[in-house]
């Protein structure tokens, strides 16, 4: 009888002696390992009565590198936070019903993804499609009948040639490919088939999805439902010269039953994401007046159901909107922008006045970089959720009304990031060399940062080149700062969030004076008295490595520079790259041989022949954005030109380098590695 008491007791104090002593222990620095034990949140949606918040609660898996996610279910208040799907699936892209009671989201747990209903009181779940390729978005129809989606579909087009047959038995090559198509391969999806998004629309008692839209058009991914749930609004570019016309879309609406197409919106620009008011007069969607812009802000329009009485509610205003949705009344919208590197949501009268900010922090989902991410959802009562943003650590979920202060309800990271120091952000402001122009950026110290010491400088940036970082957390700056670095990361020209006049500097003019706006922002930061001079690099992917091999080819004073996913020739680049009539249409206004200097003067090639500065190249090799063929010229031309480098190739990964885990984790060691060689 007593020893059962002993070994209780003994617990009990080795308990208290253990957590007395975690709660001494000095807390460890982030290591590239932790990449797979960070989690976020995304995807909130609020219940219509305002209780209930579905969202995703993002994980990735270390024995299978994927991105996973499992949906969960919290109140409002915070209480009652549970999952309610499990396993090692993506789990994903939920919303409400209309009355609120059910649950519909996308799973890939029986192979290819499908659409899945789920009641999360009872927790009955029925599988809703069951087709040959994985459906888009889901948009419940008002009156709870119908689900729509958008899916990829084969266009059976006319065969090329015909080949002859070949012997019985006969083992022959695979026919040949053949292309007609301007944009025949897109980053992240590889050659282009001649497939087409199409619409859908399938009962929620599920059953056969039903086609409605055909023909060789993309169909807009982003749908509307009218009021009496027999209208479809999206938007999508009709003109016959749309492969030299991009950014020519129109608002559109579809008959579910004649199945007949109407376009609302004719003005020569974007027209996109529609939203029907609540009562089914009005449309509300996003667009401009294209002028060719390489820097172009999005402003939120309200017309008429049948596209009459078109007039632009936020023009007055120099920054990009988007994300819309209408409140309940029908009275005002809610919006989501960036301005100065911070994201919100706002809610403004369809007057076009009274603008009151909600949220001043939306964002984290971007692991890999502090750039600008994240949503939100509005219930009918006039409560939010989104995602909450913070420099230490990725999403969470965060909700709020207009009567109440936003607050973090979630902690996904705590178990991970309760026992990490990470660095600690702060923000800069600082003058241009180039012309006093004013500059916003952010310094990571590391964790253990001593104010006493001085420490190597690593200048980190952002590509796009109209994008912008922001206070948000970062997989890759905090693995930098925590292997003793301070890091710069800024905003300069060019980037989005401070109005056309500074995105449009660069405009024809990339890269340009952006050099000096970098440059000033490092010479700001060792003005703080904790850089060591003789220890400064240089890293910055796709936009960012343009302007880190243009900065190589300009000044000696960075001791090793890492150029990621770059482009090294403009010429070459948009010719080959996914998009070329964008490219060659908004960047540069004149085709490559109508303007070949103007191209060479703009391109870091031009600047080899004076780069020392020992530079790395790195580049996914399914890069269809910058393509591999950038970074072997670069390559070619530094070994010819006796340069320490070497070229590190990313099998299998696009553009986006860091979509596996491990990539993320083998970009930052390369980086490292490099930049500890030249310490």
């Amino acid at each position: 009888m007593c020893q059962p008491k002993t070994k209780y007791v003994f617990i009990l104090f080795l308990s208290v002696i253990l957590t007395r002593s975690g709660m001494a222990q000095e807390k460890q620095s982030l290591e590239p390992l932790d990449i797979f034990n960070l989690e976020y949140v995304s995807n909130p949606k609020i219940s219509p009565d305002g209780k209930w918040v579905v969202y995703s609660r993002n994980y990735k898996d270390i024995m299978t590198d994927r991105n996973l996610a499992n949906l969960w279910i919290v109140g409002f208040d915070g209480q009652g936070n549970r999952p309610i799907t499990s396993g090692k699936h993506a789990h994903g892209g939920a919303v409400w019903s209309a009355d609120g009671r059910e649950i519909f989201y996308r799973s890939n747990k029986e192979g290819s993804s499908q659409i899945y209903r789920l009641n999360p009181e009872t927790g009955v779940e029925m599988q809703i499609t069951d087709s040959p390729t994985s459906p888009g978005s889901i948009y419940p129809s008002p009156d709870g009948k119908w689900l729509a989606f958008t899916m990829s579909v084969k266009y059976k087009g006319e065969s090329f040639a015909k080949m002859p047959a070949k012997p019985e038995g006969a083992k022959w090559n695979s026919p040949p490919i053949v292309i007609d198509k301007m944009q025949y391969r897109r980053d992240g999806g590889g050659y282009v088939s001649d497939s087409y998004r199409q619409i859908f629309v399938v009962t929620t008692e599920g059953g056969t999805a039903m086609q409605l839209t055909d023909g060789d058009m993309n169909h807009g991914s982003s749908l509307s439902w009218g009021a009496d749930s027999k209208h479809l609004y999206f938007s999508a570019n009709p003109h016959e010269d749309r492969d030299y016309q991009p950014n020519n879309s129109e608002i559109m609406r579809l008959d579910l039953v004649s199945r007949k197409v109407d376009v609302l919106t004719t003005r020569v620009g974007p027209d996109g994401s529609p939203k029907v008011s609540p009562d089914g007069s009005k449309i509300a969607y996003t667009g401009y007046d294209d002028k060719l812009l390489g820097y172009q802000q999005s402003s939120i329009y309200i017309m008429d159901i049948d596209g009459s009485n078109s007039r632009c509610i936020t023009c007055s205003t120099d920054l990009s909107l988007g994300s819309i949705n209408w409140a309940a009344d029908g009275k005002s919208l809610y919006y989501q922008y960036d301005d100065k590197g911070h994201t919100y949501m706002a809610q403004q009268n369809i007057t076009g006045d009274a603008v009151s900010v909600h949220i001043e922090e939306i964002g984290g989902t971007t692991l890999g970089r502090p750039y600008a991410s994240g949503s939100y959802s509005v219930s009918d009562n006039g409560r939010w959720a989104y995602t909450a943003s913070e420099p230490e650590r990725p999403a969470e979920l965060g909700v709020g009304s207009a009567g109440q202060s936003p607050k973090i309800i979630t902690g996904v990271n705590d178990d991970l990031l309760h026992f990490k120091e990470m660095g600690k952000v702060e923000e800069i402001w600082y003058t241009s060399s180039a012309d006093n122009r004013e500059i916003q950026g952010w310094i990571c110290y590391p964790p253990d940062f001593d104010p006493t010491k001085k420490y190597p400088l690593i200048l980190e940036i952002h590509g796009g080149p109209f994008a912008n970082y922001g206070p948000r957390f970062s997989g890759e700056i905090q693995l930098f700062a925590a292997a003793g670095y301070i890091v710069l990361y800024t905003n300069p020209r060019g980037s989005s969030s401070y109005g056309s006049d500074f995105g449009n500097t660069i405009h024809h003019n990339y890269p340009s004076e952006d050099y000096d706006d970098l440059i000033s922002g490092v010479d700001a930061v060792i003005a703080k008295g904790n850089v060591d001079e003789d220890r400064l690099y240089v890293t910055g992917g796709s936009g960012g490595g343009v302007l880190t091999a243009w900065i190589v080819g300009n000044t000696d004073r960075f001791k090793a520079a890492v150029v990621a996913k770059p482009v090294i020739n403009w010429y070459s680049f948009v010719l080959y790259a996914d998009n070329p009539s964008f490219f060659a249409k908004y960047w540069f206004g004149k085709m490559p041989w109508e303007d070949p200097e103007a191209y060479h003067k703009r391109s870091p090639i031009s600047l080899v022949g004076n780069v020392t500065t020992p530079t790395m190249l790195l580049t996914g090799e399914s890069d269809f954005r910058t393509p591999m063929a950038e970074t072997e010229q670069y390559y070619a031309a530094l070994k010819l030109n006796k340069v320490d480098t070497k070229m590190v190739r990313i099998p299998g990964a696009g553009h986006g380098i860091a979509a596996r885990p491990s990539n993320l984790i083998a970009k930052v060691v390369h980086i490292l590695e490099w930049f500890g060689r030249y310490e």
